[in-house]
């Protein structure tokens, strides 16, 4: 529950709204109206708490059951030259002495089932596996393809098929073939697993690379097309619908995988989801361990014992010598 300064930030925001010209309906409200008195103790802290204007009326609406013990609830609208902010939801303690606000969340649902692997390639652990990490990613991006080649397999080396790990799209408007790797690895993750992973694996690798010395946008594409060509024979896919999804391009199933990482929140590749719990940028590689050996717990799993450090090595200390020695 936020009380005092904390009130600050929601309410300046709804000021912001008012001066654009957003306008909100007031909820119809039914309840006992506040004395004058106390209409005026909240006004004047909502004033001093928010430094607004002169020319912003302030309206409060009688107060109403609210969900939280000892609180009434009220609505608070801001309004200037006819125009109305949306209305902002208060707490009111049933004494009269407390003004407060605070979030409620909703967190019945798993955080597991948030963000979800369902339809895509996976390795490592079966699909009920108790940990799944979710990895947004862009085949062009040089931090996902380290993360791909340090992160992912000191986990399946540590927990076996205790982790299950998928990969969703993510290419980044600033990378120029990414959405075209991302399209062509889809294409062939409709017929093979294991080619999109030995796809991805390849291009993950040689990254870098890709576009030849010239960085040719036109010779990067051409390059992922034979590469998944060839990974699409190697798996004796049917070649006739690889290729042609090839040619289509369709992007619907990619930018819908960019829409619903947006809605999460990432704005950056590499972005890790380990059970729900959001993991973004370079973090050391124990931090890792440490929320999968979390999320193992919290799924009645024991993880597994903790990785013996490397030694250090010794020291090498020169020989002395000695004059004439």
């Amino acid at each position: 529950m936020f009380t005092g300064r904390r009130l600050i930030l929601p309410l300046l925001f709804v000021l912001t709204l008012a001066a654009v010209g957003c306008h909100a309906q007031t909820p119809a409200q039914s309840g006992q109206g506040l004395s004058p008195e106390l209409t005026r103790r909240v006004e004047v802290l909502i004033r001093a708490k928010t430094n607004v204007p002169p020319n912003y009326d302030i309206h409060i609406s009688p107060k109403t059951k609210s969900d939280v013990p000892g609180y009434d609830e009220i609505i608070v609208t801001f309004t200037a030259e006819g125009q109305a902010s949306k209305p902002i939801r208060f707490l009111l303690s049933e004494d009269g002495k407390t003004l407060a606000q605070f979030t409620k969340y909703d967190i019945s649902q798993d955080p597991k089932a948030l963000v979800s692997g369902a339809n895509r390639p996976a390795r490592g652990g079966p699909a009920n596996a108790p940990v799944i990490i979710v990895g947004f990613d862009d085949l062009e991006c040089p931090y996902c393809a380290k993360m791909h080649a340090q992160l992912f397999p000191a986990l399946t080396e540590r927990y076996k098929d205790q982790v299950r790990i998928v990969y969703r799209d993510f290419p980044l408007d600033q990378h120029p073939w990414a959405m075209r790797a991302a399209i062509n690895a889809n294409c062939l993750a409709a017929q093979s697993s294991t080619g999109y992973w030995n796809l991805v694996d390849y291009i993950h690798s040689h990254a870098s690379t890709m576009g030849g010395d010239e960085k040719s946008l036109a010779k990067a594409n051409d390059t992922l097309d034979t590469l998944t060509r060839d990974e699409g024979k190697r798996q004796k896919v049917d070649l006739a619908a690889l290729n042609a999804c090839i040619a289509k391009q369709d992007d619907s199933a990619v930018k819908a995988s960019v829409k619903e990482a947006e809605a999460l929140g990432i704005d950056s590749t590499p972005a890790l989801f380990i059970n729900g719990a959001k993991l973004e940028g370079a973090v050391p590689l124990e931090y890792v361990y440490k929320m999968i050996d979390n999320a193992l717990t919290a799924s009645g799993q024991t993880p597994p014992p903790p990785p013996v450090p490397s030694p250090s090595p010794t020291p090498q200390t020169a020989p002395s010598t000695k004059p004439g020695s």
